[in-house]
């Protein structure tokens, strides 16, 4: 009987040399020589990788990372990837995400933990990371590949299915998922989890689960595996026909608007996009990703677009007959849950590089990067211009707003400060290119309407997870990424409460950040919504139980200030604006990290931003405070727009 099999090529001195390696070993290899490359600029795209070992990954690709820097040490030369110990699994992604974003996504960190409850409490950050539109890597330990030892510690058992672990919970949390059973799978895993990273349509959380006996398994890998890749980032660019649709919308609006989001920033179109705005006039708001889009003292600059935006951006948008969103997701926060465009014939054109994103709102989708799509605009728009009178009523509302904030801001010395006077109090002492970080609570939307931003890359508030325990995680990845800059994290009492642990990190790895805590006993912003939905601030308090069993008595005796010296940060207690004025210009002073300890009355709102937020309130109550605000919510459903009408794809007219 003659065998059909291929024949085995016999090994020639010709063949491809190979180095043998863990799985782990190779993964570290080859992150560190992937490179990120747009217009022409070339940088290495991982920084390094945040770890806190378990038995999962300890002999893994703990070892694998022990061994990198060692080895780097004995040549004289840097690790492939530079190492740092985090306090929380959460708050590691969190920083490398932060990291990302200062960078315009261009460079991220890679994140590895332990089995089971180390590796499921990145879910949260894999979560953010994907709905902002954020790359990093997740390397999250799973169970035995061989199950030689099953069930191990921290395995999930289903009688339904063998092969089921708790990675399977990043499967809908991350771009990009795979799992490496056997060591000749890691090569399409990395590859296909580089290409989601670079791409700017694609990039989110990108998670590669290594079981622990796979990472340290060893294998013959060809030396081309870790040759220096370079991704291109690209630009897509806009049809010319789409952009003289786009166009001829334009140049029929009488009350134009731009709604520029975090698109704007990440393509580097801050420039393109004040061309365009100073050569038409139309005016620009900005979401909460695409504060910074434009200086806060630029004249066509409206502020903040939305539930938490200015009266000025929202007095427009209320009026605009033609929206220009420019790289946004069009969140419920930036369209005040569809409140926000009354016009009843306003039409739209959408720019942004992601096509999920460009049909929103309906009207001309131009699919393209942000920056080649405003510099075709412009030129397709040299013959347009808004009108003078419309010129002078954007400079009226700016003015008027601005006298706003400047009355928001407003100290009398030698009374206690509220959290407005502490916004403006950061925002006049910090340098210009300096960074404020924030992403949860009542700062968010209080920043968002009165930050004067002065530089593209100096508002810093994840505001699309809006996760708690966010900012001084996010706080050190931004001054990693730019240690040239001063970061303020303005975070609350109730979020510094759920990961204030990494300040031991920065510390450990002398990464100066300034944090100003504010203490207000509580959750203001969920109070104050708590409050205009009926339901009375109601859980919302840190206070002791009152006699009757409610949580409505004194106030707890918690010292967030001695917590935070007890983590190895320099403290300063403030009271007045004159001490945290004085407070501030030590901080900036010092190189280690300070924390400003300062108490607010959580009742004195920011100014009012005449918008809507859609929260729905309980149909029927037997409270009158919660039937009061069901009225008030009725009222504002009765102009929501669900779905905006269908409109003539040529040139963006409802039908």
């Amino acid at each position: 009987m003659v065998s059909t099999a291929p024949k085995r090529a016999e090994k020639t001195p010709d063949t491809e040399p190979t180095v043998r390696l863990t799985v782990a070993q190779a993964t570290v290899r080859f992150l560190g020589n992937q490179y990120a490359e747009r217009d022409g600029e070339r940088v290495k795209f991982f920084a390094g990788a945040f770890g806190i070992f378990g038995h999962g990954n300890v002999a893994g690709l703990g070892q694998a990372l022990l061994q990198d820097e060692v080895e780097a040490l004995e040549a004289g030369t840097e690790p492939m990837l530079r190492y740092v110990l985090g306090r929380n699994e959460q708050a590691m992604v969190h920083s490398a995400v932060a990291y990302a974003r200062q960078k315009d996504r261009l460079q991220t960190w890679a994140v590895t933990a332990s089995v089971g409850p180390g590796s499921t409490n990145m879910l949260t950050g894999a979560a953010l990371a994907t709905i902002n539109r954020l790359p990093v890597l997740l390397l999250p330990a799973d169970t035995f590949a061989t199950r030689a030892s099953a069930p191990v510690l921290q395995e999930l058992e289903l009688p339904s299915a063998g092969d089921v672990t708790v990675n399977d919970a990043f499967k809908p949390l991350s771009r990009y998922f795979d799992r490496v059973w056997r060591p000749e799978q890691l090569p399409a895993a990395l590859l296909g989890a580089m290409r989601v990273l670079t791409d700017p349509v694609e990039t989110g959380a990108a998670t590669v689960s290594i079981p622990q006996d796979v990472q340290a398994e060893a294998h013959d890998w060809p030396e081309s595996l870790f040759a220096e890749r370079t991704w291109h980032v690209a630009r897509p660019l806009p049809e010319r026909s789409v952009i003289a649709r786009a166009a001829e919308v334009i140049r029929s609006a009488r009350r134009p608007l731009i709604v520029a989001g975090g698109g704007v920033i990440y393509s580097g179109a801050t420039d393109a996009l004040a061309a365009l705005c100073e050569r038409t006039g139309i005016p620009v708001g900005q979401s909460q990703a695409g504060k910074g889009a434009l200086p806060y003292d630029h004249p066509q600059s409206v502020g903040a677009v939305g539930s938490t935006g200015t009266t000025a951006a929202n007095a427009l948008a209320a009026e605009a007959d033609v929206v220009i969103g420019i790289g946004t997701r069009y969140s419920d926060f930036t369209t005040a849950s569809r409140t926000a465009f009354n016009d009843p014939d306003v039409r739209f054109v959408n720019i942004n590089v992601a096509s999920l994103d460009a049909v929103k709102q309906g009207g001309v989708s131009v699919v393209a990067d942000a920056r080649e799509a405003i510099e075709a605009l412009t030129e397709a728009l040299a013959d347009y211009a808004v009108d003078d009178e419309f010129r002078s009523r954007v400079a009226a509302l700016a003015r008027q707003w601005e006298d706003t904030v400047s009355a928001a801001y407003r100290v009398d010395d030698g009374t206690a400060l509220n959290q407005n006077q502490v916004i403006g109090l950061v925002n006049s002492l910090s340098d210009a290119h300096d960074v404020v970080v924030c992403a949860a609570g009542s700062m968010p939307g209080d920043l968002h309407k009165l930050w004067r931003t002065r530089d593209r890359k100096g508002y810093h508030v994840e505001y699309g997870y809006s996760c708690m325990g966010y900012e001084v995680a996010g706080g050190i990845g931004a001054k990693m990424a730019e240690p040239d800059r001063d970061v303020f994290i303005m975070v609350g009492d109730g979020s510094y409460l759920m990961m204030a642990t990494e300040l031991v990190t920065a510390v450990q790895e002398n990464v100066k950040v300034i944090v100003v805590l504010v203490q207000n006993h509580g959750f203001a912003s969920i109070g104050s919504l708590s409050e205009a939905l009926g339901s009375q601030r109601f859980g919302t308090s840190y206070r002791f139980r009152s006699d009757d069993g409610r949580l409505d008595g004194d106030k707890l005796p918690v010292d967030l200030a001695a917590n935070a010296a007890s983590l190895g940060a320099d403290v300063i207690r403030v009271t007045t604006a004159a001490e945290f004025t004085d407070a501030v210009k030590v901080a900036k002073a010092s190189e280690r990290t300070t924390v400003i300890h300062v108490e607010t009355d959580p009742m004195i709102a920011a100014p009012d931003s005449e918008s809507w937020w859609d929260v729905p309130v309980s149909e029927t109550s037997t409270l009158p405070s919660t039937q009061i605000a069901y009225r008030t919510y009725a009222d504002w459903k009765q102009i929501q727009r669900p779905l905006l009408r269908p409109s003539d794809p040529r040139n963006g007219t409802p039908q």
